[in-house]
């Protein structure tokens, strides 16, 4: 994931009308925000490198991450001073980048605030987060946002191609399908899992990467569904249960592929609506964190009285 990190801006695959703006003249205040593995963090960084040659990099960025403190006392100390001196030699700006910035407190975001607006002349704060919502509005309204959504799996789809090749690995059509589906738009999460993969079987096929990441086959699901709706309720628990156990399946996960087959499958809408609501209840308590077995088997009991239903009607 480091190794192929993009070091310029001319490597970030997506959100063009972001780089557009770093230009060093008139970089605003930044707030970037949206989910992990999207090239928040990235972003700034090579718009830093873009900026700053290697040497005065040291004197002109300071970066601070949850990991460091952040609370209160360093945003009056450390930041205050760093953004209040004026840089000899070199005109432009001094750069803060708060990684993030959702896990700051109130109050130290309280006294940002200030500091922002009185080194506006010689410094600019570039903010992380992936919750917007846990940001102050007081600082919204000092920086420029900008959302970076979950990559399209064009964009995906070559940066992946690059990191095969230059690793050598073999990886099949499926399984490219596979890693762009489970990473959801998250480009880390989808080069941790090449890796892993690759590294736990050597070849990337669909089969592979899901039995890296213990997710679900599609067979798997399709057989659950299967004796959901066509065999008894005894039959099917113990189906079912034989299946999560050899394969180690979470029934979250189970949950999450039979809902996207919910809504392909064509029940009457009537009964539908009865089914999504009784599996968003089982969501919510496997959440709470109750017995699997007896999610699993309420579960079975939603879809046996939505086919016990699609029979009556019929």
């Amino acid at each position: 994931v480091e190794k192929y990190r993009p070091q310029a801006l001319s490597e970030l695959v997506s959100h063009r009308d972001i780089l557009s703006t770093g230009d060093e003249d008139r970089l605003p205040h930044l707030l970037l925000y949206g989910p992990p593995g999207t090239g928040k963090t990235s972003t700034i960084l090579a718009c830093a490198r873009q900026l700053y040659r290697e040497r005065e990099f040291g004197s002109m960025v300071l970066e601070l991450n949850a990991s460091d403190d952040r609370g209160i006392d360093i945003v009056r100390g450390p930041i205050l001073s760093f953004a209040s001196t004026r840089t000899i030699f070199k005109k432009g700006f001094k750069l803060v980048i708060l990684d993030e910035a959702d896990a700051m407190t109130q109050d130290a975001q309280n006294a940002l605030r200030r500091v922002i607006e009185k080194f506006t002349e010689n410094t600019r704060f570039c903010l992380i987060c992936n919750y917007l919502s846990k940001i102050i509005p007081a600082l919204q309204s000092r920086c420029t946002r900008f959302r970076f959504g979950p990559l399209t799996p064009e964009l995906m789809v070559p940066r992946l191609q690059h990191v095969i090749q230059e690793e050598g690995v073999e990886v099949t059509e499926d399984g490219m399908k596979a890693l762009v589906t489970l990473s959801s738009g998250d480009m880390r999460r989808a080069l941790n899992i090449l890796q892993s993969t690759t590294m736990a079987f050597g070849k990337v096929t669909e089969e592979n990467v899901y039995t890296c990441t213990g997710h679900p086959l599609k067979s798997d699901i399709t057989n659950i569904l299967d004796w959901m709706l066509n065999q008894d309720f005894a039959t099917a628990y113990h189906k079912i249960m034989e299946l999560k156990t050899l394969k180690g399946l979470a029934l979250q996960d189970i949950l999450t592929e039979i809902h996207l087959f919910v809504h392909r499958v064509d029940f009457p809408p009537s009964i539908r609506i009865q089914l999504l609501i009784k599996m968003a209840d089982i969501e919510y308590r496997l959440a709470a964190g109750t017995s699997e077995k007896i999610q699993l088997s309420s579960l079975i009991a939603a879809f046996q009285v939505t086919r016990d239903l699609i029979v009556a009607e019929a």
